[in-house]
C-alpha cells in the first residue's frame, strides 16, 4: 500500500465515526448529510496537516476536486446520488493515489457484500429491528453509503495495519 501507516493511523480515529455516522443515516434515510461530508472535509484540512507531508496534502485536494466533478457528472446521468458523490469526493484524500487498485477493489467487495447483506434482511426478520428504514422501501435502490463508508473504513484500517 502506498498510504503510510502513520498517515493512517492519524486518520482512522476520527473518519471511522463518520463512516458509521454516513453508513447509519444512508441506511436509515438513504440521505447522505451535507453536515457528514463537511465533517469529513473538515478531518482532512486539520488531520492531514499533521499526518502528511506539506506537498502531499496540498496535492491531494486536487483528488477531492477530480473525483467532486466525477460525481457531478455520474449524478447528472443518475448513476450516483448527489450524497454519494459528494462523500466521495470528500473521502479521496484520504486516499493515496497508488492505492487506486486496492481502494476500487475495496470498494467493489464492500458494494456486492453489502447490497447482498441489505437485501438478505430486508427480506429477513432482521428488519423488524429497524422497521422505519427507508432503504427497506425505496425499490431499485441501495444506500451506497454503507459501502462507501465501509470501504473508506476498511482502507484506513488496512494502511494502518500493513501501510507503507
Amino acid at each position: 500500500m502506498y498510504i503510510t501507516a502513520y498517515a493512517a493511523t492519524w486518520f482512522l480515529p476520527f473518519v471511522l465515526p463518520v463512516c458509521f455516522w454516513v453508513a447509519y443515516t444512508d441506511l436509515r434515510d438513504m440521505k447522505i448529510t451535507n453536515l457528514a461530508v463537511m465533517t469529513l472535509v473538515c478531518v482532512y484540512l486539520a488531520v492531514g496537516l499533521i499526518a502528511l507531508p506539506l506537498d502531499v496534502y496540498a496535492w491531494r485536494w486536487v483528488h477531492l476536486l477530480v473525483v467532486l466533478m466525477a460525481g457531478i457528472a455520474l449524478n447528472t446521468i443518475g448513476a450516483l446520488g448527489a450524497g454519494d458523490a459528494k462523500f466521495a469526493a470528500a473521502a479521496a484524500p484520504f486516499i493515496a493515489v497508488g492505492d487506486l487498485k486496492v481502494i476500487l477493489f475495496i470498494l467493489a467487495a464492500t458494494a456486492f457484500f453489502g447490497f447482498a447483506v441489505h437485501r438478505t434482511a430486508k427480506h429477513s426478520p432482521l428488519r423488524r429491528l429497524a422497521p422505519h428504514w427507508t432503504s427497506w422501501t425505496r425499490e431499485g435502490k441501495y444506500p451506497m453509503g454503507l459501502s462507501l463508508g465501509g470501504a473508506l473504513a476498511i482502507y484506513l484500517v488496512q494502511g494502518a495495519l500493513t501501510g507503507a
